[in-house]
């Protein structure tokens, strides 16, 4: 039975988020992040695709806590961009450039673009490692190798004139949900739960990984 599950990131507020989604659906199971592990890596994220640097990520936490872990890769995908900053988001202007000079710059870039040529969406993979030695792979929605489990789910809005919002993290400030009238970074955390890509991602694998807690 799996008893422990560990959040491969250092990242405080993904961290939190991701936390208050399986703490409260799996009220029985320890939720850890890489912080609770003095010395853990957080890997460079060198894969082209969501799928791979997320799993880069998982496998490292595995390998280095010996314990089930689960990593997410995200990104925002502008069509005016031609799906930019996409898998390069977190490095998009540099990777130590803030979120706030990474927003200004694509608020430059899309100043001329009307509303309905501003779509955009969120897009995250997440990856579930099992930890070494490995054990028998379980079932796949989506396998990336013989022991790591994939899910992905996105999130469509579009870029917003300017920034609205205080809560959230990243790009939320600038992205609008046309039928919330809102931006993410003006919802509550549960309202952002509900209708992110990661809330959706998350609700999918805790549906799976329901079955697998008994196994």
């Amino acid at each position: 039975m799996i008893s422990r599950l560990v959040i491969a990131t250092h990242n405080r507020k993904k961290a939190g988020e991701m936390v208050h989604i399986l703490s409260g659906r799996f009220p029985s199971l320890e939720v850890k992040t890489l912080a609770d592990y003095p010395g853990a890596p957080e890997p460079e994220e060198t894969g082209d695709t969501y799928a791979e640097n997320a799993t880069i990520k998982a496998e490292s936490a595995a390998a280095f806590t010996g314990e089930w872990s689960l990593a997410d890769d995200a990104g925002l995908e502008v069509d005016a961009l031609r799906g930019a900053p996409g898998v390069h988001s977190k490095r998009f202007e540099g990777e130590d450039s803030s979120f706030d000079h990474k927003i200004g710059r694509i608020l430059e870039m899309l100043a001329d673009v009307p509303e309905e040529g501003r779509g955009a969406r969120f897009r995250c993979f997440i990856a579930l490692s099992e930890p070494p030695p490995t054990r028998p792979p379980a079932p796949s929605v989506c396998s990336q190798g013989e022991h790591v489990t994939l899910f992905n789910a996105i999130c469509e809005g579009r870029i917003a004139a300017e920034r609205s919002g205080a809560g959230g993290f990243g790009y939320d400030p600038i992205f609008y949900l046309p039928e919330l009238n809102f931006t993410m970074a003006d919802l509550t955390a549960e309202q952002k739960h509900e209708i992110s890509h990661r809330g959706k991602v998350l609700r999918e694998f805790s549906d799976w990984f329901a079955e697998r807690l008994s196994l």
